[in-house]
């Protein structure tokens, strides 16, 4: 298990490697999303924040995943298409993933032992979001329902404003 998300990666919607090692520094929020489901309007929110934010030091990377009502079942590419036509997304994509199970991607594992959710670890439904500080070990969960406009107020301590 990784100390920090710096030391660990994922592959990128295009197939490329994404070293979280080049965040070091930055607020990180990660969200497991779907394009089918009925928080998928929140893309609008979690853009916003990463326009309004990006310049000093927050990074949104989501991750699809198909784990919850089979509501992500396009491949990379659709996804990446869709996210970008409806809600001209910007932030980081990467490919597909799983967040519970056997097969849990090792940034979902990092995660979830750092901030367990309501009822433990597990995570119970597409949008949940995790805000990890600068210094890459410390995390905070949000359950599906909270808005990314709700978290503004935690990001802007987190970016130190």
């Amino acid at each position: 298990m990784a100390d920090t998300l710096y030391e660990l990666s994922a592959r990128a919607n295009n197939g490329s490697e994404f070293a979280f090692d080049k965040l070091r520094g930055k607020v990180v929020l990660v969200v497991n999303t779907a394009s089918k489901c009925g928080f998928t309007p929140q893309y609008r929110g979690l853009e916003a924040l990463n326009r309004k934010y990006r310049d000093r030091g927050l990074v949104v990377v989501g991750f699809p995943c198909d784990q919850f009502g089979h509501q992500e079942p396009a491949g990379d590419e659709e996804i990446k298409g869709f996210c970008e036509l409806n809600f001209g997304v910007t932030f980081p994509l990467m490919a597909k993933i799983e967040v519970n199970g056997n097969g849990t991607h090792p940034v979902f594992s990092f995660l979830k032992s750092r901030a367990a959710g309501f009822g433990g670890r597990r995570i119970k439904w597409n949008f949940t979001k995790f805000l990890v500080m600068p210094d890459g070990t410390t995390v905070r969960r949000f359950p599906p329902q909270t808005e990314p406009e709700a978290i503004e107020a935690d990001i802007e301590a987190a970016l130190g404003n």
